[in-house]
């Protein structure tokens, strides 16, 4: 096993179940998020003999991470375009409820409109996740280390 292939596959793990309807709200705790980077530091452990570094299981957890939040993003692009047509409907009535509340300051209202788009949504949505995944999945790749890495052998001085 190549050494950042543990990491695609914990990423892969994260981005698809993270994107699958229903599925995906099990990562309302970063339940998926978590799983990748175990499973990436299983993974990283089967392939070698001696235990695995913190280090490594933290890169690998970060990389993990990262390729997820990028499944993530470029799954939720391709929703947003196959269901462009009700998406639009939905913002059509945000963009007229926040027209008619006078309440809500000029400045305010054309922030959020420019925000709830296409694109600034996904620039948003890019925003929270890169960072959030990189952090828990390096997290699941700390708690993957406890319980996955191998024991060494005590050293006999003789």
């Amino acid at each position: 096993m190549s050494r950042h292939q543990p990491a695609l596959l914990g990423g892969l793990l994260i981005g698809v179940l993270s994107s699958l309807p229903i599925i995906n709200l099990a990562n309302c705790c970063c339940l998926w998020v978590i799983s990748g980077g175990m499973l990436t530091v299983y993974l990283q452990q089967q392939s070698k003999p001696e235990p695995v570094e913190t280090g490594d299981a933290v890169i690998g957890g970060l990389i993990a991470g990262l390729i997820g939040a990028v499944i993530v993003c470029a799954v939720s692009y391709v929703k947003l375009m196959v269901l462009g047509p009700v998406v639009q409907t939905a913002l059509d009535n945000v963009r007229q409820q926040l027209s008619d509340n006078p309440q809500i300051p000029p400045g305010v209202r054309d922030f959020v409109l420019n925000m709830i788009g296409g694109s600034g949504m996904l620039v948003m949505q890019a925003l929270i996740f890169v960072p959030l995944y990189a952090v828990f999945s390096m997290l699941g790749a700390l708690l993957g280390t406890a319980l996955f890495r191998k024991k060494q052998p005590p050293v006999v001085q003789g």
